[in-house]
């Protein structure tokens, strides 16, 4: 890392782009491993709400790349791995909010489960209601139950992947690239709930490290 201050980095929301870490697997992971237990111990312990707020806009101000370096290249079902997601998840929300707030739309009217409750965001739920549910989710991180936090982070994503594979049905035909890309964005969406899903499970057994 360098003494220069990191500029916010423009993040579409329909990607989700594979960032590069150092050179010593071994240190990286070490590294990772370490900052994200010392964060999250520090604060969890005397939750301060100005620092908790500073964390929460911590990628608007400083870039996502900032975040990447630490946690990107940690294992999915670890605590740096699932502080990444949960980083990366709102910085897509916060990139395409409109759009955000049309997949997770579509995602509870076409949605059978529970998961539109978990997720905790109103019905309907705009752009503006979309934002602060990922900033309500990053919080709950640091303030609440990380289990819980996780849980509704991943119910997010099972929303909004339903939404996308609907609304991907929906252009098949007249815009068939579209759709693929929306089809993606589904499958990603879902991989990422079911490494918080996983890592709910496992910061409640005492595992999440």
């Amino acid at each position: 890392m360098t003494d220069r201050p990191l500029r916010p980095v423009k993040f579409a929301g329909y990607q989700f782009e594979s960032f590069q870490g150092g050179e010593d697997p071994a240190a990286i992971s070490r590294v990772a491993h370490e900052t994200a237990n010392a964060l999250l111990s520090r604060v969890r312990a005397q939750p301060d709400p100005e620092v908790v707020e500073r964390l929460i806009a911590f990628a608007d101000e400083n870039g996502i790349d900032a975040i990447a370096e630490l946690w990107s290249r940690a294992t999915a079902r670890s605590l740096p791995g699932t502080l990444w997601r949960i980083y990366l998840l709102r910085t897509m929300i916060r990139a395409d909010s409109a759009g955000g707030s049309l997949y997770f739309q579509r995602g509870i009217e076409v949605s059978r489960t529970i998961d539109p409750v978990v997720a905790g965001a109103p019905d309907p739920a705009g752009p503006d209601e979309i934002l602060a549910l990922a900033d309500d989710i990053l919080r709950g991180v640091f303030t609440g139950d990380l289990a819980i936090a996780l849980d509704r982070a991943a119910a997010f994503c099972r929303v909004s992947a339903a939404g996308c594979t609907s609304v991907a049905d929906d252009l098949d035909n007249s815009e068939p690239e579209r759709s693929t890309e929306l089809t993606r964005r589904a499958l990603r969406l879902s991989e990422i709930a079911a490494d918080l899903s996983a890592s709910s499970k496992l910061w409640r057994s005492g595992g999440l490290d």
